[in-house]
């Protein structure tokens, strides 16, 4: 097994390109907030306002409520940028459309590095990854290569990591920034607290790593490497 190298240091600013609220947490809250800690910025951009995702809730209702949520778990991890496109919850296709927006996005924001969501078929046997997120993904990887002066890297947070944050003294950060998704997850899993369920999905995203020293670790996948 090869080993596994430590995110790049040298940048000062990072574009996060993920189809839905909580996406980031899900992931990488932790490594977002020992980011900004150390004066770099990060910038959310959101394809949707994953207006479908509570149940019982109607989509004009749970829209606006996921987005106050996703700004409110952000500021927690020390993001202030945070912008949601128009894409429709649940049907986030690899579309001309969803490219340019992806296209004007990098433009206008200039950032040094992009991560967005993992592109794969499934997290690991028995756990398929979800078509809006496989989309998603792929789109930003056209768009990045359509680009005549791309940012200098694209990494996927995912499984069989090239590159790995440790971030050990983060891991409380990542949990409130979760439990901001308040709302959804009460919806989502009602007999266990929030607290408890953002826990439990921070220590999966962030497992122990030898290559870090035995520290929890957020795994990323180089996709384009720098010129």
């Amino acid at each position: 097994m090869s080993a596994v190298e430590p995110f790049p240091r040298d940048w000062r600013s990072c574009l996060v390109l993920v189809p839905h609220p909580d996406d980031p947490e899900y992931g990488i809250g932790a490594a977002v907030a020992k980011w900004t800690s150390q004066g770099k910025t990060v910038h959310y951009a959101l394809a949707s306002r994953g207006e479908q995702g509570i149940a019982g809730m109607m989509p004009e209702q749970a829209g606006p409520l996921r987005e106050i949520e996703q700004r409110r778990s952000a500021a927690i991890v020390g993001v202030e940028e945070v912008e949601f496109w128009a894409s429709p919850d649940s049907e986030i296709r690899n579309t001309p459309a969803l490219r340019a927006t992806i296209v004007d996005t990098i433009t206008r924001v200039k950032p040094d590095v992009v991560v967005t969501i993992y592109s794969g078929p499934e997290w690991g046997p028995g756990a398929p990854n979800q078509r809006d997120h496989i989309e998603f993904a792929k789109a930003v990887a056209q768009a990045y290569d359509s680009l005549s002066d791309p940012p200098r890297w694209l990494f996927e947070n995912g499984p069989e990591m090239t590159h790995g944050e440790s971030v050990d003294g983060y891991l409380d950060h990542a949990v409130a920034s979760l439990a901001a998704h308040e709302n959804y997850l009460r919806v989502l899993d009602p007999d266990t607290p929030v607290l408890e369920q953002a826990r439990k999905q921070v220590e999966m995203a962030t497992p122990p790593h030898p290559d870090f020293g035995g520290a929890p670790t957020v795994g990323f996948i180089l996709k384009r490497p720098p010129a």
